[in-house]
C-alpha cells in the first residue's frame, strides 16, 4: 500500500507544493491524509491505470508507429490524434483518466514523436499520405467503432478519416482545430501560406525553426493559466524527435503542407452537417493559433456539440486534464449515458 501511495502522489505531484511551501513535515503522508475520500480513491485508481499502459509499435505498410494504449479492448475505442510540433505524450495525463472507461489508443505520427520518419520514397510528407497511413494504423488497433480526439494538425487527419469512413465514426472530440479560414489568428495564417507551396531550401530552413525547442515552449506557455508551473517534459520530450534530422526534415515538410487542407474545409463541414456526429468542444480560450470563432463554426455545424472552453492555450491538457477527462466519459461513457437513461425515465 505505501509503495501504490508513492507511486501515485509522486506520478501526480500532488505532495510537492505542500513539501515546497513549507507547510508541513512529512509531505505526502499529510497531504494524503488530508484529501477527500473520493480523491483518496482518485489517485490510487489513477496509479493502477498509470501502470497498466503499455508502450507498443505496429507496423503499417512497412512503417514502424509507435502509439501508447490502456483500457479493455471491449469498451468503445478512442483514438488520441495530437498536434504540431508534439507527439502521443501530450496525452499521458489524459490516457489513465480515461482508461477504466474506454480502450485508448494514442499514435504517434511518422516521424514524430518516438516513430521513425520514412524516406519520401516510402511515404510523401502531406496530410493526405500521413492520413492514410493513420487510417490504416486505426483498422488495425481499433477496428471497430472509433471515438476521434483531434487537436491542431490532428484534426486534418481525423477528418479525412472520418469523410472516408463515416459508418465508423462513434463520436468526435475537437481540441483547439480550425476546419474555417476564419478560426485562424491571420497573421499566422498568412505566415503558413507565404511556406506553404513549391519547396526551396530557404522555405525548409525557415519551417525547420518551428520544429525546435524554442517553439514548442511558446506553445505551451502562450496562454496557460500558470505558464510558470508547467512540466517542462513536455517540452524535453518533444526535444527528442527535433534531434533526429530525418524527423526534423519530415516533420517540418508536412508543415509546409498545413494550407493545403483548406481546400478540404467544404467537404468536412457538410460531413459535420449531414452527419451530425455525437461532438464535444474542448477548448483552449486563449491559443495564440487558433480563435474561438473555430469552435464556434463547429458548434453552428452540430448544434448538440458540447462547447466547453478553458481558460488555457494551445496545449490545454496541460492544465485541464482533469476536467476533460470527465467531459469525455460524460460524453461517450456507457455507463455515464446508461445512468443518464435510467435518470430521464425516472423522472
Amino acid at each position: 500500500m505505501n509503495d501504490l501511495l508513492n507511486f501515485a502522489l509522486e506520478a501526480h505531484g500532488g505532495f510537492k507544493p505542500l513539501e515546497q511551501s513549507g507547510e508541513c513535515k512529512g509531505g505526502r503522508l499529510h497531504y494524503w491524509r488530508g484529501m477527500e475520500d473520493q480523491n483518496q480513491a482518485r489517485y490510487l485508481a489513477a496509479c493502477r491505470r498509470r501502470r497498466l499502459m503499455y508502450f507498443k509499435t505496429a507496423d503499417v505498410e512497412g512503417l514502424r508507429i509507435f502509439y501508447r494504449e490502456a483500457g479493455n479492448p471491449s469498451n468503445p475505442a478512442i483514438v488520441l490524434l495530437h498536434g504540431f510540433p508534439s507527439s502521443s505524450y501530450s496525452f499521458r495525463d489524459l490516457i489513465p483518466l480515461l482508461a477504466d472507461r474506454f480502450h485508448v489508443i494514442a499514435p504517434d505520427y511518422p516521424g514524430m514523436g518516438y516513430s521513425v520518419a520514412p524516406d519520401a520514397t516510402v511515404l510523401r510528407p502531406t496530410f493526405d499520405h500521413v492520413a492514410k497511413t493513420m487510417d490504416g494504423f486505426i483498422s488495425r488497433c481499433a477496428p471497430g467503432p472509433v471515438i476521434l480526439y483531434m487537436h491542431d494538425i490532428g484534426g486534418p487527419i481525423a477528418m479525412r478519416i472520418a469523410t472516408a469512413h463515416p459508418e465508423r465514426i462513434a463520436g468526435l472530440i475537437f481540441q483547439n482545430f480550425t476546419m474555417t479560414v476564419d478560426g485562424w489568428n491571420p497573421e499566422r495564417l498568412k505566415v503558413y501560406e507565404r511556406l506553404g507551396g513549391p519547396e526551396t531550401p530557404e522555405k525548409l530552413a525557415e519551417t525547420e525553426q518551428f520544429a525546435t525547442v524554442e517553439r514548442d515552449m511558446f506553445l505551451h506557455k502562450s496562454g496557460a493559466r500558470h505558464p510558470e508551473g508547467l512540466n517542462p517534459d513536455n517540452w524535453a520530450i518533444d526535444a527528442y524527435a527535433f534531434s533526429i534530422p530525418a524527423n526534423r526534415a519530415f516533420m517540418s515538410r508536412l508543415f509546409m503542407n498545413l494550407t493545403t487542407n483548406i481546400q478540404h474545409y467544404p467537404k468536412w463541414s457538410a460531413y459535420l452537417k449531414d452527419r451530425q456526429p455525437k461532438t464535444l468542444i474542448v477548448w483552449g480560450r486563449n491559443d495564440p493559433l487558433f480563435l474561438p470563432a473555430a469552435s464556434e463554426f463547429v458548434k453552428q455545424l452540430v448544434p448538440a456539440a458540447d462547447l466547453r472552453y478553458f481558460d488555457g492555450g494551445h496545449f490545454v491538457l496541460d492544465e485541464y486534464a482533469d476536467a476533460i477527462a470527465e467531459a469525455i466519459i460524460q460524453s461517450f461513457s456507457r455507463a455515464d449515458q446508461q445512468r443518464g437513461l435510467i435518470r430521464s425515465s425516472a423522472n
